[in-house]
């Protein structure tokens, strides 16, 4: 049955990169026992296809391009799909306040073309994306001069 995981397992791996985690799920739900899945798993690992750090930088970037998430919701993607607290640090250590800034304000400018600014619904949009709470309220002060200011900053 284990030859069976590891085909399942390639196969699997063939249409995209997974996760360790991800992928022993997918073929737990297949019905493997614990036993073949762990053999299918050091198997395709010993050949090179599972790079959860690589995985993890690269989905970060793909998130933060793509979707325009912000640290945390980054971060909670990458959980999501199977990423362990080591690999999810490690993706998000490359960032700085500085490009989260700047993603942030792009996410806002997008979201406000063809809307009338209205802030708190912007604060709510930044927020579901991740953002941390002063890089929305500097965003919003930029991007809608007269929302309310920062609480914490005075």
């Amino acid at each position: 049955m284990e030859r069976a995981a590891l085909d399942v397992a390639l196969g699997l791996l063939a249409r995209r990169p997974h996760f360790r985690e991800e992928l022993r799920r997918k073929l737990a739900a297949r019905g493997y026992d614990e036993s073949a899945v762990a053999e299918a798993l050091a198997r395709v690992a010993e050949l090179g296809y599972l790079d959860d750090a690589a995985l993890a930088a690269h989905e970060a970037e793909r998130l933060r391009e793509r979707r325009g998430l912000g640290r945390a919701g980054i971060a909670a993607e990458l959980a999501r799909k199977g990423a362990g607290p080591a690999e999810v640090d490690g993706a998000l250590a490359g960032g700085d306040a500085g490009s989260e800034l700047e993603a942030a304000r792009a996410v806002g400018r997008r979201w406000l073309a063809g809307r009338r600014p209205d802030a708190a619904a912007l604060a709510r949009h930044l927020d579901r994306k991740g953002y941390a709470g002063h890089v929305i309220f500097r965003v919003l002060r930029e991007l809608i001069p007269d929302a309310p200011g920062d609480p914490g900053a005075g």
